[in-house]
């Protein structure tokens, strides 16, 4: 079996470990407009508004 030739520095364990916290799913907001669930900073799939302005056309489903 394999074995490390070198100690691995605090600093790069760290870094590794740091990625972990980023794999994390991106939160959910209510949109203003309609209420429905969309990330934040991002187009509502629901109703199309961002920023208070209609810039997604949504077919009804």
């Amino acid at each position: 079996m394999a074995s490390p030739k070198n100690k691995k520095s605090k600093m790069r364990k760290r870094q590794r470990e740091a990625q972990l916290e980023k794999a994390i799913l991106a939160e959910v907001q209510a949109c203003p407009n309609c209420g429905g669930m969309k990330q934040a900073h991002h187009v509502c799939p629901n109703c199309g508004m961002y920023n208070g302005r209609k810039v997604l056309s949504v077919s009804a489903k």
